[in-house]
């Protein structure tokens, strides 16, 4: 009897040790696929607005400020009517990449991830008509170190956050419906406050994202079901990817200094 349990003991302890190795994998190809849909967006935003901003008179559809001037362009996708279809563009796409996902291969879910993280370049693009690129290169560092300290707090915590989800859930709901309404009142001070609130909201979530994400992993692997995680990695490099860049837009909104 005590040999079997010696023998049950360490096939326990075996196990255990492969489902932790097993997790570092995988949060490694979380923040992996996560840090290169950053990129995409990083660059897909800088050379959009290369194409958009311009210095140069002759090529002016518009004056921005200054030497600044938006080409023809630049004035189609920020002052033009195609500008409401670009903004919107990234929200549509986070949805139906959510309806679709159970029905998509793991290498389809990536391509759809990485065109989705490209309309995200193309609607952020705008930051660089507004405010400096030193800004928002500070801006983009604060929030990395932010994130980083979330992140690993939600992955580390042995607090349960899982309550934390539809409180989070529904502030979200009301970030979109006021800043919607707020594109028609054009409030400075509404603004500022769901900026204050969405920083607080999607700190909260990168927390909570980060535990459900480890969580969701450590459920799966138990039940050796391995073939969901793929694609589960995909949807949670999407979920920290989009606590990312709400953050640092939010956060752009105080630290960043406009043209």
């Amino acid at each position: 009897m005590a040999e079997y349990d010696t023998i049950r003991t360490a096939q326990v302890g075996a196990r255990g040790l492969a489902i932790d190795e097993g997790l570092r994998a995988y949060m490694n190809k979380v923040y992996g696929l996560m840090s290169v849909g950053m990129l995409i967006t990083a660059a897909a935003s800088w050379a959009i607005s290369g194409l958009a901003i311009t210095t140069d008179p002759s090529l002016a559809a518009a004056q921005l400020g200054g030497d600044r001037y938006l080409t023809d362009f630049g004035y189609a996708i920020y002052a033009s009517p195609l500008r409401w279809v670009i903004m919107f563009l990234p929200l549509v796409l986070v949805f139906a990449f959510g309806a679709a996902i159970n029905r998509l291969s793991e290498a389809a879910a990536q391509l759809f991830f990485y065109v989705f993280a490209t309309s995200m370049g193309l609607s952020l693009s705008w930051i660089f008509a507004v405010f400096t690129g030193v800004s928002i290169i500070q801006t983009f560092l604060v929030t990395a170190i932010a994130f980083a300290g979330l992140s690993l707090w939600g992955y580390l915590t042995k607090k349960d956050l899982s309550g934390w989800g539809t409180f989070l859930l529904m502030g979200v709901i009301g970030l979109i419906v006021a800043s919607i309404v707020n594109i028609f009142l054009g409030s400075g001070t509404v603004q500022l406050a769901i900026s204050a609130i969405g920083v607080l909201i999607f700190a909260g979530l990168t927390a909570y994202d980060t535990q459900n994400i480890k969580n969701t992993y450590i459920a799966h692997a138990q039940q050796g079901d391995t073939e969901w995680l793929g694609k589960a990695a995909i949807m949670g490099a999407l979920n920290l990817y989009l606590d990312f860049i709400n953050m640092f837009t939010f956060l752009l909104q105080f630290l960043g200094n406009r043209e």
